[in-house]
C-alpha cells in the first residue's frame, strides 16, 4: 500500500498543471510531516473506483489548494474526488438538496445554514466517535462540537458539521518599531490593555484606529468588538444563548458588553478622528494609520485577513506584527477566541464519503494545506512547523491556546439582526445614540419577527 501511495502522490505532481500546484504539492517523506498518519490512513482504507463530490465556497486559488489536499485522499485511497466551488453556495446547495442532486459533501461557511439543512432531514449525523474524537483532539474540543450540533428533523441534538479551515478574529494589530521606540509592551490582559491605551494617549498619541465603513455592510466591525468583549465578560453559555435571543439583546449583560467597545471609541482621544471617523472610514483604510511616521494610531482590532489591506511589500515581524485581543484578569473566563470556520456536512452518503471525513482527522490532512496558505487549525496533534507562513503559525498557536471558541454571532443570528439591525445598531451607537436605547431596538426587531 505504501508504494501505491507514493507513486500515485507522485504522479500527480507530474500531471499537477501550472507551477502554483507543483509547488504546493508536498512529495512524501518530506520531513517535518506526520506520514505515519498518511501511511496508517492508507493501510485501512481502499475506495478505488469510488467517486466523492464536494461543494463549497472556496474559489480560484483557494479551489487550488483544496484539490492540492484532496489530491492525497485520492492516492492514499484510489477514490475520485470532484470539488467544484461557488461564489453563491448558500443558494446552491439548497437547490441541490431540494432537487435530490446534493453532492456528498457540503462545505458550510455559516452554522445556521447548516442547521437548517439538519433540521430538513438533508444531512447524515457523524456519530458519537468522530464527536468524541474532536473533544480529544481539538483544542477547545467541545466548542467544536457544539457548533456542529443541530436539531434533526425529531428534534434530537446530533453532531453534522466536522469543522476543518478555520479564521481567527481576536486580533490586536500594531507596528513592533513603533511600540519598541514608545517602550509599550504587549499586554497581557484586558486591564492591561486598557491602561495602556490611557498611557498613549497620556504620551500624546493615538491608541486606536477603527473604522466602521463598509458600503452595504457597514457596522460590521464592530459587531465583532461586541461579541469578542462578551466572551471577555460572560460565560460561553451567555454568548450562546445571546445568539438565539434566549437572553435578549437589550439585557443588562449585553448592553454591558456595547458599552465596554464604547470605551475604545468615545473615550476623549482613544480612537483616530473621534467617533464621527469611526463610523465613516472604510475597514479596509482603517490601518493605514499604524505604517505613518509618526503613527496616526498604535492599534488595530480585526480578524486574520486584514494584512490583504496593509502597504504593498509590508513584512510580518518587520512592519507590522499582532498580539491575542487579551481578556480580564478580574473575569477568569480563561482565554475564549472569536472566530469563524467552515465545517464538512455530509449531504449524499456513501463508504468513501465516511472515509473522506476519517481523513480529515488524521494530522496529515491539515498540514498539506497549512504548507500552502491561509489555513488554521485547532488540531492539536499537527506540527506548526509545517506552516510556510510565520504569521499564520503565531495566529494558529493563538487558535491552539484557546480555552473557548465561538462563531462570530452576527454570522449565526438571523440576517434582520445579524447583518441587518445589530450592524446599523453600531453605527448608532458610535455615533451618539446611547447603549440600551441601541439594545432595546434591536430587540424590538427581533420581536417582531416572532
Amino acid at each position: 500500500m505504501k508504494s501505491r501511495l507514493y507513486a500515485g502522490v507522485a504522479t500527480l505532481a507530474l500531471m499537477a498543471s501550472g507551477a502554483m500546484a507543483q509547488d504546493l504539492l508536498i512529495e512524501p517523506g518530506t520531513e517535518g510531516f506526520n506520514w505515519d498518519s498518511f501511511e496508517a490512513f492508507s493501510d485501512a482504507h481502499d475506495f478505488s473506483g469510488q467517486t466523492v463530490t464536494i461543494t463549497g465556497p472556496w474559489l480560484s486559488v483557494d479551489a487550488e489548494m483544496v484539490r492540492n489536499t484532496m489530491a492525497y485522499f485520492e492516492a492514499a485511497t484510489g477514490a475520485t474526488v470532484e470539488y467544484s466551488g461557488s461564489d453563491s453556495f448558500e443558494q446552491d446547495i439548497v437547490i441541490a438538496i431540494q432537487a435530490n442532486s446534493a453532492p456528498n459533501i457540503a462545505v458550510f461557511p455559516q452554522p445556521g445554514l447548516a442547521a437548517d439543512m439538519a433540521a430538513r432531514g438533508a444531512l447524515s449525523p457523524l456519530g458519537q466517535e468522530t464527536a468524541d474524537w474532536m473533544v480529544e483532539n481539538y483544542a477547545a474540543g467541545q466548542s467544536w462540537v457544539d457548533l456542529g450540533t443541530f436539531p434533526n428533523p425529531d428534534g434530537e441534538e446530533e453532531m453534522f458539521g466536522f469543522f476543518y479551515k478555520v479564521d481567527v478574529k481576536s486580533l490586536v494589530w500594531y507596528a513592533p518599531d513603533q511600540f519598541d521606540e514608545m517602550g509599550y509592551d504587549i499586554p497581557e490582559t484586558m486591564e492591561e490593555l486598557l491602561e495602556l491605551s490611557q498611557q498613549m494617549v497620556d504620551d500624546g498619541g493615538t491608541p486606536w484606529c477603527i473604522g466602521l465603513g463598509s458600503g452595504a455592510a457597514t457596522g460590521w466591525p464592530a459587531t465583532d468588538w461586541v461579541e469578542d468583549i462578551m466572551l471577555r465578560l460572560h460565560e460561553p453559555e451567555l454568548y450562546d444563548q445571546w445568539i438565539t435571543n434566549e437572553l435578549a439583546f437589550n439585557s443588562p449583560e449585553v448592553i454591558e458588553a456595547i458599552e465596554t467597545f464604547g470605551t475604545f471609541v468615545h473615550t476623549d482621544g482613544w480612537a483616530q478622528g473621534g467617533p464621527e471617523a469611526v463610523a465613516t472610514t472604510d475597514f479596509r483604510d482603517s490601518p493605514a494609520g499604524l505604517f505613518q511616521i509618526p503613527p496616526a494610531c498604535f492599534m488595530h482590532k480585526q480578524a486574520s485577513f486584514i494584512p490583504s489591506f496593509f502597504p504593498d511589500g509590508s513584512v510580518y515581524g518587520e512592519d507590522f506584527d499582532f498580539f491575542y485581543f487579551p481578556s480580564f484578569a478580574e473575569k477568569d473566563l480563561g482565554d475564549p477566541v472569536l472566530g469563524a470556520g467552515t465545517q464538512f456536512a455530509i449531504t449524499d452518503d456513501s463508504e468513501a464519503t465516511r472515509g473522506l471525513i476519517e481523513f480529515l482527522k488524521t494530522p496529515i490532512a491539515h498540514e498539506v494545506w497549512m504548507a500552502q496558505s491561509g489555513f488554521l487549525t485547532p488540531h492539536a496533534g499537527v506540527n506548526l512547523d509545517t506552516f510556510r507562513d510565520d504569521s499564520l503559525r503565531a495566529m494558529n498557536q493563538i487558535l491552539l491556546d484557546a480555552t473557548t471558541f465561538r462563531f462570530d454571532a452576527s454570522d449565526v443570528m438571523p440576517g434582520e439582526i445579524g447583518a441587518g439591525s445589530f450592524w446599523t445598531g453600531m453605527v448608532d451607537f458610535v455615533t451618539g445614540t446611547d447603549a440600551e436605547t441601541v439594545a432595546n431596538n434591536i430587540q424590538a426587531r427581533w420581536d417582531q419577527m416572532r
